[in-house]
């Protein structure tokens, strides 16, 4: 799949962004350390915002779930490869998160699968989705955190290697992403995601 010119040009005009006053630097600083975002999943209305997109989308026949059980909402289903399918993903949208925060981490109980932690944005009308991949191990509870400016764009599926690094206020959107080469089942407990 090729993607227009157009797409992979507009990211070089984003640099010509000018650089903050000292004063307006040490109030970022200061809003660093006071400003956090978490998601958990302690009550049910917490799972309103979220949402599950298959590859039934293209074709495909996986199923994904997003459920609340106790104090984690799980991720589950099966992966089916039938017409070219083999994903599942969740997300949910987010309120406009704080300049200045670098990092976010999640609390997962998984199933020995690797998933995608992925965040979109919407940068001069064109919508990317930014992936870092974790492996899990089965029946092990984590806790990782990620460098948002490591986060992987991608267009349409293509990785884009000069698109702007990934900035917590540019976050629309939040979730995760299971893909497998055979088909099978999946289970992600998720706990919470925080960002900070």
């Amino acid at each position: 799949m090729r993607v227009a010119p157009y797409v992979l040009l507009f990211f070089p005009l984003l640099a010509g962004v000018s650089a903050a006053s000292n004063e307006m630097q040490q109030a970022l600083i200061t809003d660093k350390k006071e400003s956090t975002f978490m998601i958990d999943f302690t009550e049910q209305h917490n799972l309103e915002n979220w949402r599950i997109t298959n590859d039934g989308v293209m074709g495909g026949k996986s199923q994904g779930h997003f459920s609340l059980q106790g104090n984690k909402a799980v991720f589950e289903g099966n992966i089916s490869l039938d017409n070219n399918g083999g994903f599942s993903s969740v997300f949910r949208s987010i309120e406009p998160l704080s300049k200045g925060l670098k990092t976010v981490t999640i609390n997962v109980l998984g199933d020995g699968l690797t998933y995608q932690l992925r965040a979109s944005v919407t940068l001069d009308g064109y919508r990317l989705a930014y992936k870092q991949h974790f492996n899990t191990v089965v029946g092990q509870q984590e806790e990782l955190t990620f460098i948002l400016a490591d986060f992987q764009a991608s267009f349409r599926g293509r990785n884009i290697s000069n698109a702007p690094v990934l900035l917590a206020e540019n976050i629309i959107e939040v979730g995760f992403l299971v893909t497998r080469k055979a088909a099978g089942p999946f289970s992600l407990a998720i706990s919470s995601v925080a960002f900070k």
